[in-house]
């Protein structure tokens, strides 16, 4: 499902260069849910951003699904990620103007569904977190654990084939935590959804199928 060759990454500035990633190669098969762990700052979110197509390698392939980007501009790039990717965030992401529902719908907005359709879908991506009751309430109204099920029925809305998690529990307490991570491990489990998850919490990367450690760019284990 995703496939990694020889990912490396480098920030250049006047004066100073800094490997973000370094020749990195990776298989993710469909269906897998994979963990990526490591100290802070040693490439996991820039891993997830470049499996995401929303960052671009210094050097290597990458393929999505078979798909191989020519142009991260481009409305093809553009139309792939919003149909086969969904992206959950450390800090939700919510925009605090919108209610649940409303936040839920935003990726169907770059699609050709009617809105009947968008609130159909919208509604079932919230039953599906438990939040149907919370449809009409604004972001600033739900606490952290009900924040991070918002932006997992937004990133499911879509029914995309592959999820990437960027420390998806990393701001809630233990139970939250684990309420969080048996969604994303239920929608593993029953839908085939391919999840990629960076974490720095050991207990949750081994409840996934498989672990991989980042340290200074480079893929250790």
């Amino acid at each position: 499902m995703v496939k990694l060759q020889n990912i490396s990454k480098v920030y250049r500035t006047k004066t100073i260069e800094t490997t973000a990633l370094n020749n990195i190669d990776l298989d993710i098969p469909k269906g897998e849910f994979l963990s990526i762990m490591g100290p802070s700052g040693c490439g996991k979110s820039t891993l997830l951003n470049i499996m995401g197509l929303l960052d671009k390698p210094s050097k290597g392939t990458i393929l999505v699904d078979g798909f191989q980007v020519a142009n991260y501009a481009s409305k093809s790039t553009a139309k792939f990620r919003n149909q086969k990717l969904g992206f959950i965030f450390q800090s939700f992401h919510l925009i605090p103007d919108l209610n649940v529902i409303d936040n839920v719908e935003l990726p169907l907005l770059y699609r050709k569904t009617s809105s009947k359709e968008r609130r159909e879908l919208s509604e079932l991506a919230l039953g599906s977190v438990g939040l149907s009751n919370r449809k009409s309430h604004f972001p600033s109204q739900l606490s952290g654990g009900q924040k991070q099920r918002v932006a997992i029925a937004r990133a499911i809305v879509g029914n995309p084939e592959i999820i990437l998690a960027d420390e998806p529990t990393g701001n809630l307490d233990s139970v939250m935590g684990d309420e969080i991570m048996d969604i994303l491990l239920k929608l593993n489990r029953n839908n085939d959804t391919t999840v990629v998850m960076v974490t720095h919490d050991e207990r949750m990367a081994k409840k996934t199928h498989r672990l991989i450690r980042l340290y200074d760019g480079s893929q250790v284990a």
